[in-house]
């Protein structure tokens, strides 16, 4: 009864109300810390949050129309651009030396689990704003989850037009229960199944690095940022933790999740398989990761020929790992740097591949995942399409039928979409590299910071340019377009484009 009213309120709304129930997490670290500043600023921001959240609700009590499923993509983006601006009011009033636009870029970076910050020294901030950082990019992962099936399933977007009959930014009425169930109830069933994986996951990510060394607050944020792909870190990466190597490898098994939403939940009607190694996103990763270890690997080797390192059987294995965990890492646009990655430069010499490290963020991770990029269903559409084609040039009158009706729709509609896609990601990566040069970056750290904000890889701000890119000294103006594209890279450009179809706007 009380979820039923609850439901009838709009969904903004109750992001709010959570958000203020968050910020007693920190309130609650800072008084353990005797850090009462910062635990007063966090316990009075949440009562302030609540209490405005539930006037409201009392005011618009009985009067919201049960929105559609269209409503709450416009609520998605109101949550990435707006939400921030609730969120930032305890780190702004905490830290007191840092502007309330350098307090909301912090936090829409985090809440689109991007993970850019303008604190690079990690001494400046105190725990609690370190935990409040990793709240909100755990917060935004999760949304991403339940977002798949509750909206971006049923509009046909987020990469599920590739694979569906519908336009995107329609509904498809061929799809059965799903779409005849109400949004919000589609909210709530999502939250009920997914809550409890998502914080398993991360507590069970938490318990592994704890018992192998990491202090309890790197430990939960790493977890966290795991989880969320978000690469928030209160230590400055995993390579300044405490757990080590057997620390990466459990971060690495459960950075798998963010290749394929198969291997958590198939609840958002994507073509299912009898097994997750025949998923074609999870097998493209995999495929991607493996080649690109190698090809690195190959490259430090060749490295460590000319300068006569090559006996050290020990440093190759080293530099082996250091890259395998890597490029998964950037893969998902998680972000995080094995410990190893600087061995195997200094074990062949050879600097960083940061234009590799960008192009692994541009293909992403999986279709309804916390990934960010173009999407590996995207890709794999493009490689059928590929494949079909070159197939049609040895034989003009081939008939192909044998990789199923689904393959079959994906090659024929699905890659024009997925190129459609990439179209509008080239043409937006052109658009705010261009901005970001016209207001005075230049043109390797423009092009740098569009990557990162379009594929929500903010960790590509430091290794990806020659020297890492301080963020703080960005002009404000900088920092507006860079917030700005966060938002378009975690919503992706088709669902903007719905967001401007007439049928959101008729009452």
């Amino acid at each position: 009864m009380v979820l039923s009213h609850l439901s009838r309120f709009p969904l903004f709304l109750h992001l709010v109300a959570i958000s203020g129930v968050l910020m007693f997490l920190p309130a609650i670290l800072a008084v353990l810390q005797d850090d009462h500043f910062e635990a007063r600023m966090f316990f009075y921001s949440a009562i302030f949050v609540i209490f405005v959240s539930t006037l409201i609700a009392m005011a618009i009590s009985g009067t919201v129309r049960a929105p559609r499923t269209i409503d709450h993509l416009l609520t998605l983006f109101c949550a990435f651009a707006i939400l921030p601006l609730v969120l930032a009011l305890p780190f702004y009033e905490a830290i007191q030396t840092t502007s309330y636009l350098n307090a909301y870029f912090e936090m829409v970076s985090s809440l689109t689990t991007t993970g850019a910050t303008l604190f690079e020294q990690t001494d400046r901030l105190p725990p609690a704003l370190h935990l409040w950082r990793g709240i909100v990019g755990w917060m935004g992962g999760l949304m991403m989850w339940i977002a798949a099936s509750a909206v971006f399933a049923p509009l046909s977007l987020g990469g599920f037009e590739v694979t569906t009959r519908a336009e995107p930014g329609k509904v498809d009425g061929n799809r059965g229960l799903m779409q005849r169930a109400s949004p919000m109830k589609r909210w709530t069933r999502g939250a009920i199944v997914l809550v409890p994986i998502y914080a398993g996951l991360t507590l069970a990510i938490w318990v592994m690095l704890m018992i192998l060394g990491d202090q309890p607050l790197s430990g939960l944020m790493h977890a966290m940022s795991t989880m969320s792909t978000s690469g928030i870190s209160p230590v400055g990466g995993l390579e300044n933790g405490g757990a080590g190597l057997a620390g990466e490898g459990v971060i690495f098994l459960f950075m798998l999740f963010a290749l394929s939403r198969l291997t958590f939940s198939a609840d958002t009607g994507a073509v299912r398989r009898d097994s997750l190694l025949q998923d074609p996103e999870f097998r493209m990763g995999l495929t991607l990761v493996l080649l690109v270890t190698a090809g690195l690997f190959l490259r430090h080797w060749v490295g460590a020929f000319d300068v006569n390192e090559t006996r050290d059987p020990l440093a190759a294995l080293r530099a082996a790992w250091g890259a395998l965990f890597t490029v998964l890492s950037f893969l998902t646009t998680t972000g995080f740097q094995s410990s190893e990655w600087d061995v195997a430069r200094d074990w062949s010499g050879l600097n960083s591949p940061g234009l590799i490290l960008m192009g692994l963020a541009l293909v992403g991770g999986g279709v309804a995942t916390t990934a960010g990029g173009v999407k590996l269903l995207r890709v794999y559409a493009l490689y059928l399409q590929g494949l079909g084609e070159m197939e049609r040039l040895v034989h003009p009158s081939v008939v192909i039928g044998s990789r199923g009706a689904g393959s079959r729709r994906i090659r024929r509609r699905g890659a024009v979409l997925a190129w459609v896609f990439f179209m509008l990601f080239a043409i937006s990566l052109a658009a705010v590299t261009t901005a970001l040069a016209a207001l005075g970056s230049d043109f390797e750290q423009a092009l740098v910071l569009a990557i990162a904000a379009l594929t929500t890889t903010g960790p590509l701000t430091q290794v990806a340019a020659d020297a890492p890119i301080d963020l703080l000294s960005l002009a404000n103006a900088e920092k507006v377009v860079l917030g700005l594209a966060m938002v378009l890279g975690r919503l992706e450009t088709l669902a903007i484009i719905a967001l401007m179809a007439p049928d959101l706007w008729h009452k």
